[in-house]
């Protein structure tokens, strides 16, 4: 009995590593089966890269926009600085008078008032502004990716590749083959179809 189940353990453990041995080699000559059509330093198909950075600081969406908020910029600039120049002089009012003597205590004490407030009100309109300019550019950032997104998705039987990768400074693609760049394809086709859709 013990010689018995001593041969079914060799058996076994014999099949065991067949089995192993047959599994992991025939693996292998399909891997190697698999990589002997790729050419070492060949583009890998169906791949290529935009360089971001590229393709929205020479697209004509990005200085529209760009312009527009520019504008918008001035204008908040211009009612700051007009609210600004309100409170100085008002302060400037308020120290003359103070320092004359002109007012009683009690006026002084509103009158301070009333400028502590002003300078409060003109705090939180500045940090408004700012706000609102800063949102408006993270939304006119989207707009242009989601509008270069939008043209190759609608494209992709003219550019027919499986994956296009973004490039930028700072991005995860850290190195690509110049071969697989279609930067400026895609930046001139974006710029006439909006320069289309514009007029």
């Amino acid at each position: 009995m013990k010689k018995l189940s001593v041969i079914l353990y060799v058996v076994l453990s014999l099949a065991i590593i067949g089995l192993y041995f047959l599994h992991f080699t025939g693996s292998n000559k399909n891997f190697k089966n698999e990589m002997s059509g790729a050419i070492p330093g060949a583009p890998v198909e169906g791949i290529a890269y935009v360089n971001i950075d590229t393709v929205i600081f020479n697209f004509d969406m990005f200085f529209d926009r760009r312009n527009d908020l520019m504008s918008k910029q001035k204008s908040a600039e211009a009612e700051l600085n007009s609210k600004g120049s309100q409170y100085e002089k008002g302060a400037r009012d308020y120290q003359d008078k103070v320092n004359k003597g002109l007012i009683t205590r009690a006026t002084a004490a509103q009158m301070e008032q009333s400028l502590g407030q002003q300078q409060q009100e003109l705090v939180s309109l500045r940090d408004k502004l700012q706000a609102n300019l800063m949102e408006e550019e993270q939304v006119m950032n989207r707009q242009i990716l989601e509008y270069i997104t939008n043209f190759l998705e609608e494209n992709r039987s003219e550019y027919n590749y499986r994956y296009i990768l973004g490039k930028s400074f700072g991005s995860v693609v850290l190195y690509s083959d110049t071969s697989l760049d279609i930067t400026q394809k895609v930046l001139s086709a974006i710029n006439k179809k909006y320069l289309a859709e514009k007029k």
